[in-house]
Formats: C-alpha cells, sequence, structure tokens
C-alpha cells in the first residue's frame, strides 16, 4: 500500500486506535465517537493493522479489503481509516508511534486501547516505550471494568494515571499519562461475529455488523 497519512496539524488533538479491524462494526465505532467526545479530540484514526502479532493471522483478509469494510461502518467526518502500518512495513504499535511522533511535530496523538487489551497490554513489544511516547485512553468493555485494572502494565503505569474528569486535556499531557474511561459499552466483538458467520461466508451480513443489543448512543 502507498503511505499516505490523514490530513493532520500542529496543535490537533487526534486519537489513534488499532487493530485487525476483522470486521470493523459499531461496537468499535461507539468508542470513537466516545473518545471523540470525553477526549475533546478533534480526529481518530483507524490504524487496520497487517495482523496481531499476539493472534493467529490465518485467514485474515487483505488490509485493503479490512479497510474498506471499516468505511463502512465508520462513516463519520473526524474518524479517518487507514492502513499505514503495511505501508510502512511494521508489526508492532511503538513502531508506529515513533513514526508517526517523529512525523507529526505538534500533533498531540492519544492511544486508545480497550479494556480487554489493558489486561495484555504488558507482552506488546515496548509496552513502557508506548506509554512513553503518547497518552493512552483505556476505554471500559463489558466484562472488563475491574479486572484489567490489576494486570502487570496497569500497576507498573499506576502512578501516571490521571482523573478520569480530566479526560479533556489527556491529548495535552506529557507522557507517560493513561486513564480509564467508564460509560456505556458494547458488546460487539470481531471475534463473536466472525464465529456466528461460520467457516463458509467470507463476510458477516451487513445487518450483522450495524446492529447492537447496547442501549449506547451511536449517532
Amino acid at each position: 500500500m502507498r503511505l499516505t497519512l490523514p490530513p493532520s496539524a500542529p496543535g490537533m488533538r487526534i486519537g489513534l486506535y488499532g487493530g485487525s479491524f476483522n470486521p470493523a462494526h459499531l461496537g468499535h465505532r461507539h468508542v470513537t465517537l466516545s473518545a471523540l467526545r470525553r477526549l475533546d479530540l478533534d480526529r481518530v484514526w483507524w490504524l487496520v493493522s497487517p495482523g496481531n502479532p499476539l493472534k493467529s493471522r490465518s485467514a485474515l483478509p487483505s488490509v485493503e479489503a479490512r479497510c474498506a469494510q471499516a468505511r463502512e461502518v465508520a462513516r463519520h467526518p473526524r474518524i479517518a481509516v487507514t492502513g499505514i502500518e503495511s505501508a510502512l512495513g511494521v508489526r508492532f504499535t511503538v513502531q508506529t508511534l515513533r513514526f508517526l511522533t517523529r512525523r507529526c511535530p505538534g500533533v498531540h496523538f492519544v492511544w486508545i486501547m480497550g479494556a480487554d487489551s489493558l489486561g495484555t497490554f504488558h507482552r506488546w513489544k515496548g509496552f513502557a516505550e508506548i506509554a512513553r511516547l503518547v497518552p493512552i485512553a483505556v476505554v471500559d468493555r463489558p466484562g472488563f471494568t475491574m479486572t484489567p485494572l490489576s494486570a502487570r502494565a496497569a500497576r507498573r503505569l499506576a502512578p501516571a494515571r490521571i482523573p478520569e474528569s480530566a479526560a479533556p486535556t489527556l491529548a495535552l499531557r506529557p507522557p507517560p499519562a493513561w486513564m480509564f474511561l467508564h460509560g456505556p459499552r458494547s458488546t460487539l466483538s470481531s471475534t463473536q461475529i466472525r464465529a456466528s458467520v461460520g467457516p463458509r461466508t467470507s463476510q458477516p451480513s451487513p445487518a450483522r455488523l450495524h446492529s447492537t443489543p447496547d442501549t449506547a448512543n451511536f449517532t
């Protein structure tokens, strides 16, 4: 893929939401809109990864296909979907953040992750460096409200935790700085969607991707 970054300018607050997006769904959109609002962000970039190093990549659709499907789900002027990690030839988040912080000086990036990812964050390559590069927002997910906060990475980064009431200031804070955001949660899961589709169908139905039992407001 050609390396083309979404538009940015010094002073902008941009959330970075990485993942396989296999497939993207309204749960991803819900997390994004919540982060835009509560963190006072200008944009959120969905970083569609070549594949999670901690998970199997078997039968993973191409980055181009996943980006196209993610754009159909995102459909928001302040959400940009990009496959820059594939264009850069990187495998790890820390590599992506090194590049972006050098390439876009003056942009205030925030890494956005689900609470389930916090539980395994200590296994990410260079997780401590990630925390030194950008502030981190951890978004609550069903079943992961309490356990991740006792995980190894959370304990190590405990002195850098910021009160949730200061959410609008997170992007401007020097790292390390992170916070846990509570609120309405989506029960949608890419893993569950793939399991419900089954091995004989390459793509889930649009109704499956664009519906949710959650009570959160997605507009």
